[in-house]
């Protein structure tokens, strides 16, 4: 039976409040980014305790598997950092029983999804670059940092480091993986291969792994994920972690 891993990004990130940009022409000036018509990513609000219970018992239910890319860090407007767990300590407390239950895998999705101090909208212009943490123009030393604090908040709320890193918005570098490499992560699940550079990480790739993010549910409701579940149920859910 065909495997496949249903995975879910953006947990916890404060991305979904504060990037604000437009693909129309001229989208970007000034109020229009704001507008319906003109916004490519509207702001929506974390998933609730309610809505994480009926996740949860709809897995149960179907008997399938979801992985989280979890951010460790919510980033304030004035570029201050509260963890996940802090910031929604009941989430977290559902999400850890279902960890320790096999029916969701937890993993790394950075410390704060952007660039700290460049994520606030501006004024005739796109921030949606600055809402990807891990570029190559970032210092080595901040790819060392993020990771390892991240890793120290998800070890503090879980009892353990998470062994699977998905890159916020798909960026990354050599600095980035070798990072995570000497922070306890064993893979990295990426649609961009890591082409002319060493991979320390076990990469895996999306030929069998269903990305999506949490905007869908907060907005569409959990008929989404489990219209999701119904388009795989001739498959085998598994975990990011289990794939080989």
């Amino acid at each position: 039976m065909e495997k496949i891993v249903l995975r879910m990004d953006d947990v916890g990130a404060s991305t979904k409040h504060f990037e604000v940009y437009s693909k129309k022409i001229f989208g970007n000036f000034l109020f229009l980014k704001y507008l319906p018509y003109f916004r490519a990513w509207p702001k929506y609000n974390e998933l609730s305790v309610f809505e994480w219970s009926s996740i949860i018992e709809l897995l149960i239910n179907t008997n399938a598997k979801l992985t989280l890319g979890v951010t460790a860090c919510w980033v304030n407007k004035d570029s201050t950092l509260i963890s996940f767990p802090e910031k929604f300590p009941e989430q977290a407390e559902i999400l850890k029983q279902a960890q320790k239950d096999g029916i969701i895998e937890i993993a790394n999705h950075g410390l704060t999804h952007c660039v700290i101090g460049e994520h606030l909208p501006r004024y005739f212009s796109s921030n949606r670059k600055y809402h990807r943490e891990f570029w190559n123009w970032i210092p080595r030393q901040t790819h060392f940092e993020h990771i390892e604090r991240s890793q120290k908040i998800f070890r503090d709320w879980l009892g353990f480091f998470p062994q699977s890193f998905i890159p916020p918005g798909n960026v990354y570098s050599r600095d980035t993986l070798d990072a995570a490499h000497k922070n306890s992560i064993l893979l990295f699940n990426s649609s961009i291969p890591p082409k002319d550079i060493e991979c320390p990480l076990r990469y895996v790739n999306e030929a069998h792994v269903v990305a999506f993010h949490d905007k869908e549910l907060s907005l569409m409701g959990i008929s989404w994920l489990q219209k999701k579940i119904q388009e795989h149920n001739n498959k085998e859910f598994k975990l990011l972690s289990e794939i080989c």
